[in-house]
């Protein structure tokens, strides 16, 4: 201590040297803790962009049917903010949850998914939208723009009640074609706005093991009878070409067998 009292260089290098550790003690729980949040994504800068992730979540069997459950009624219910439902699959082994929700919702809703499981493989992809939305919206501002010319058209005072009728059809298929856009257009913006999450709910290793086994000995004899009936059917196209064959060939070897005899 003597020797660091009189060296005020070598004190400054030391305490500089003890925050520097604190400081990245204090910031790896910190790192770590950010790479394991499951969060949703939106296009930032003007980017349009649609996210979807896909995740893989292992849970004991005996939670695969409740927390299926509650992740549908969390969506229904909006728990987490706005979400849909857009498809469920259920089998033996787990099951599918597919739904949209918006970019902050996707965090929670993965996390209660999960409670009590392994959050496995996630998959997240974006498409980018900024050419169809383009398209759309050019389309729609020449339809509109149809549009007026024929509305202008029909107030003349001059038309002929033929040419009101063609314009009138003319209108109707704009319009037709403006809500069909409108619609396509909605699409765009709300997969812009929220996420796509397929959920796959898979049973632990030792459960699936158990499960695949039951399933292998339960339909043993169903898969018994299938082959049987299968190799019965193959050898029934085959065994005309046997009953065929077999004259042809006792023949061929009475020829060869009076052939050879008579060389002898």
């Amino acid at each position: 201590m003597r020797h660091l009292d009189g060296n005020p260089s070598l004190l400054r290098h030391t305490v500089l040297v003890l925050l520097a550790g604190l400081a990245l003690g204090g910031c790896s729980p910190k790192t770590h803790s950010e790479a394991t949040v499951i969060s949703g994504e939106q296009g930032r800068s003007g980017a349009q962009l649609a996210y979807e992730h896909e995740l893989s979540l292992s849970l004991p069997a005996a939670l695969l049917a409740p927390r299926m459950q509650a992740t549908r009624e969390a969506c229904e219910s909006a728990r987490f903010g706005a979400c849909n439902i857009l498809g469920i699959k259920e089998d033996s082994s787990g099951g599918e949850i597919v739904l949209r929700i918006a970019p902050a919702g996707v965090e929670p809703m993965v996390a209660m998914a999960a409670e009590g499981g392994k959050l496995g493989q996630r998959i997240t992809t974006a498409e980018d939208l900024a050419d169809a939305v383009a398209d759309v919206r050019r389309r729609q501002e020449r339809l509109l723009a149809q549009q007026q010319r024929l509305d202008e058209l029909a107030k003349r005072k001059d038309i002929t009640v033929g040419d009101l009728i063609t314009l009138s059809k003319e209108q109707a298929s704009i319009e037709n074609d403006l809500q069909e856009l409108a619609q396509a257009a909605a699409g765009q913006q709300r997969r812009l706005d929220t996420n796509r999450v397929t959920l796959n709910f898979r049973a632990s290793d030792g459960a699936q093991q158990q499960s695949r086994f039951s399933r292998m000995f339960s339909n043993l004899g169903d898969n018994l009878v299938n082959g049987t009936a299968d190799a019965l059917e193959r050898a029934s196209y085959v065994l005309p070409f046997v009953i065929l064959a077999f004259p042809v060939l006792w023949l061929w070897v009475w020829l060869w067998r009076k052939f050879v005899k008579r060389r002898t």
